[in-house]
């Protein structure tokens, strides 16, 4: 049974982002003043114009980096198997099969894949690749190689899953596609998401917390509210409220394209 998430405003938090700014080489502010809290089940968009620091701030979260000021704190601390990473390219590895790229996680802590093989199948199975373990990268599609990605994030059933435009360099079926999939995973799962995309369109979608930077330094200048029940299909996509969330969130945009200006 999948586990009840509740209404927004409801749910404890997770972490926050605690007024971080992020400078590289000395003068190249990324980030500055950047607060945020991210609360469980949530699914975030993090939306604004190129350079304004999206992937930086989710770097930050990742633990791929590390704040020039403030702070990042989880909630009761943060384990080994609380974070799933899914970056822009699947950036699997060529020589493994896609059961073994799926493996990885476990791997890396020394866990063998006998001991971990029901994980590793059952996750392949919620992308729709369990006939596929036995492939190599090179022959999968773009959208296939991207549900070994996502299925290797989520293989260790983590509180939180950070996506890197994921779905970017796909065709617009498939993008369309593996986004309904992802809230169907997300579901199942019960995990929170934070994922960065430059698409209006996707966001509202996908999510029902949209925030909304503006570079130059990156910070937070709206957050945007898409609080329309799950799950989400065609139906939601072709609805007159679906028109007005992202009616609303491009004048957010516009705006922050403004304050970059």
């Amino acid at each position: 049974m999948p586990p009840t998430i509740p209404p927004l405003g409801q749910r404890p938090e997770l972490l926050r982002m605690d007024g971080v700014d992020k400078v590289f080489g000395g003068d190249v502010v990324a980030l500055s003043g950047m607060s945020l809290t991210v609360n469980e089940g949530d699914f975030i968009s993090l939306l604004g114009p190129s350079g304004c620091g999206k992937s930086t701030a989710l770097r930050l979260i990742a633990g791929l980096a590390h704040p020039t000021r403030g702070r990042i704190p989880w909630t009761g601390g943060q384990g080994d198997n609380d974070l799933g990473v899914v970056f822009q390219e699947p950036t699997l590895m060529p020589w493994a099969t896609v059961a073994q790229n799926v493996w990885l996680p476990f791997r890396l802590k020394g866990q063998s894949y006998s001991s971990v093989k029901d994980e590793v199948l059952e996750a392949l199975k919620l992308v729709g690749l369990e006939k596929f373990q036995t492939a190599y990268p090179r022959e999968l599609s773009g959208g296939m190689k991207m549900r070994v990605s996502i299925a290797r994030a989520m293989v260790t059933r983590p509180r939180l899953i950070l996506m890197d435009e994921p779905f970017a360099a796909l065709d617009e079926i498939t993008r369309f596609r593996l986004n309904t999939d992802l809230l169907a995973l997300k579901a199942r799962i019960g995990c929170t998401v934070v994922f960065v995309t430059h698409s209006v369109f996707e966001s509202v979608f996908l999510s029902d917390r949209i925030v909304v930077m503006a570079a130059r330094p990156g910070r937070v200048i709206r957050e945007l509210a898409v609080d329309e029940p799950y799950p989400r299909g065609e139906d939601f996509r072709t609805s007159a409220d679906y028109a007005a969330h992202c009616r609303q969130t491009s004048d957010a945009l516009h705006e922050a394209m403004g304050e970059a200006a």
